[in-house]
Formats: structure tokens, sequence, C-alpha cells
């Protein structure tokens, strides 16, 4: 069994994508070529947002949107405690300061009435320039976008949606990576959609960023005429090497079409089965409200205080059944930010979640005698 089987998808989907890479070999436009625009293309569209501005990975994704809206020293940027690294080191390699800030114990994501406490502490303080929020949708679950964009509003934040998990997931029918002033997403392989190597997204509906975006993208070189066979050579800022490889994008175009067909579906019903075979064992299954959508990156599940998670994950991994853990350390701890005051986080939930969850295998193509495989060893070796 694998934790989110790459291979199965390929056979499924295997006559598309050969034809796909055959096709970008065949014309050798590796760069910018006609697929990376129709990707974009159908992205935004079914995103629902203006551009879509495809790059080189999730964290440069990132990147390129702090660089767009001049985020820099002196500048705070408030970020979830509990998530991967990307997510508060491209803020600090652009010279800001992320604010660490503790999640909801069931979702995982920002808590806002604490990312408020944050806030207003910072502002107090008056140290750094309270400037952007990160809100991440984590494991595929969008956050509480409706309380933290009256946040934003309320103190006159910029809001970054990073979806790189959540890329597939809604809110009331509203889809991931249209909640933020600019979104992004990964499409690094085990992400909900996934290609096969490194790729990221933009999404704004703001027509200047986008421009921006684009010029950041390609060396900072000139987009105000795109006809000009010479502007891309006239650099009129410092930018990124950041392109989607046309490969890239022609293998995401069937995958995309059996994401949006079947895929999306068939994991959330995998996730049922997951939640309908662990119901009732003690351990904290994932919380999703009736509004939210997930595309579940993960099926997290948290351990019980007191329980040896290294012991369960050796016993299940006898048994054939991988598990791994996201995230074993707060990023407030993490040493790049030792001596700082991204170190200074009061964040007593991340600390918790960090020693007590576990992610179990989950991919569209699982099958349900696959689910209750892994709940039933998992149940057996769980001892109270």
């Amino acid at each position: 069994m694998q934790f989110r089987d790459l291979r199965k998808q390929y056979v499924a989907l295997k006559e598309q994508i050969d034809v796909a890479m055959v096709g970008v070999a065949s014309t050798s436009h590796f760069i910018n070529g006609p697929e990376v625009h129709k990707l974009e293309k159908a992205l935004s569209e079914y995103v629902g947002v203006k551009h879509c501005i495809t790059c080189a990975n999730g964290t440069d994704a990132i990147s390129i949107a702090m660089k767009t809206w001049g985020i820099g020293h002196g500048d705070a940027v408030f970020v979830p405690d509990f998530t991967f690294f990307s997510s508060g080191e491209c803020p600090a390699d652009e010279g800001a300061t992320p604010i660490f800030v503790d999640v909801n114990p069931f979702t995982y994501n920002i808590d806002p009435s604490k990312l408020e406490k944050t806030i207003k502490r910072v502002i107090n303080e008056g140290k750094y320039t309270a400037k952007a929020v990160i809100a991440v949708d984590l494991f595929g679950l969008p956050a509480d976008y409706e309380t933290i964009k009256l946040l934003c509003k309320k103190y006159n934040l910029l809001l970054l949606e990073d979806g790189a998990q959540g890329f597939g997931g809604s809110i009331k029918g509203k889809m991931a990576c249209s909640f933020g002033d600019i979104s992004t997403t990964s499409f690094f392989p085990a992400k909900p959609l996934g290609c096969y190597g490194d790729g990221g997204a933009i999404f704004t509906n703001n027509d200047e960023w986008a421009d921006l975006i684009r010029s950041i993208c390609v060396h900072g070189k000139d987009t105000s005429n795109p006809n000009d066979s010479e502007a891309k050579y006239n650099n009129v800022r410092l930018g990124k090497n950041s392109r989607l490889d046309t490969l890239q994008a022609a293998i995401l175009l069937p995958k995309f079409k059996a994401f949006v067909d079947y895929e999306l579906r068939d994991i959330n019903q995998i996730a049922a089965w997951y939640t309908d075979g662990l119901r009732g064992t003690g351990l904290e299954l994932p919380h999703i409200a009736d509004s939210f959508y997930s595309s579940w990156a993960q099926y997290t599940i948290r351990l019980p205080e007191g329980l040896n998670r290294k012991v369960i994950q050796e016993k299940l991994g006898k048994k054939g059944i991988p598990s791994m853990v996201y995230y074993a350390k707060p990023m407030h701890k993490q040493g790049a930010f030792a001596g700082t005051d991204s170190a200074i986080a009061d964040c007593p939930v991340t600390e918790l979640l960090c020693d007590t969850v576990l992610s179990l295998p989950i991919d569209p193509y699982m099958t349900k005698k696959d689910v209750d495989f892994v709940a039933s060893e998992l149940k057996k070796e769980i001892c109270w």
C-alpha cells in the first residue's frame, strides 16, 4: 500500500497522459507552450477568478505574492503555527517577520479569535507594521475565510490564501484559491492536483497585480506590451525565474479533468469510509462543517495523549500500512526562527497537535477494502 498511490492514478490516465507528454516532445515547445495557457484558463474558470498565473512551485507562488505587495523589512505577516515551512519561510525571505498564530484544535486551520488577539498585540507593541495574513487550507480544508476576511478588513491587512493543500475544496460552493486578495497553490505530485515534478499557480482578481506577477515570474520583464518581441529583454524590476514547464502543464490537463470528473467525489467517499470505520474509537477524527468541502490532501487523526505514536506507526508499517506525521514541530520552534521575534508565540494547540496527529493513507483510487484494512489494523494497535 502506498501513502498516496500515484501509480494507480497513472495507470487509470495512462493513455491521455502519454499522448500529452509525447505531444510536447514532438512540438519541442517546452517553455510557455500552448498547454500552459490552456491550463491557466481552465484553472481560473474553475476557481472563479480573473487571473491564474502558473509558476515553478508553490513556494515561489507565495514569495511572488509577497513581492507583488512589497512585503519586506519592518512588516509583520501573520501565519498559522501548524503548517508546512513555506508558509512562514516566504515572508521571512522577503525580510518580513512571520508572527505565528495558534490553530483551531478541530480544523487545524488558523484560529480567528487568536488571530485577532495576535494582531492587536503586534499593533500595540508598535515594533512592526501589521501587513498581511497568510491563511492555510490545511489537509484540504479551507480556512474560516468569512471571519478572517472581516478581520483583514478591520485591521487593513492583505489576505493571502495558501491553498497548496486545499485546491478543490470549497465553502458554500465558493472554491478554494478564490478567497484571498491573492491565492496560491502547489502542483507537487502528492497534492490534490499534482503534476510529475514541481509546479504552482497564483490567482487574483486584481489586474494590476496580475501584470506584476507575470513580470516577476520571468525575471521582472516588461509586460506592458505583450506583442513586443524585445520586451522580454527589457527587465524593469528584479524578479525570479519561475515558470511552469509546458510538459507539466500538459500532464496536468488530463489530471485536472479526472480531478473534476470523479477524483474529488471519490476521495470524499474514501474519507467518509474512514470516518465511519473509526468512529467511537476515541480518536479525534477530522471535522468538516456542513458548508465546507475538503479536497482531502491528508486524512489526519489525533491520537489520545499518552499513546506512543512512533510505536503505532512501526506496527502499522510492519503490516504494510504507511503513515505520516504532518507536522512534528511548530513553526515558531523551527531552528530557522531561533533568536527572532518569530520564535515568540503562545500556541498550545499547535504543540498538542504536533505530538498527537497521524495521517493515514488516502487517494482517490483506494477501495473500501483498503480503507477497512487500515481502520481495522489501527484499531487493533490502539491500547487504552
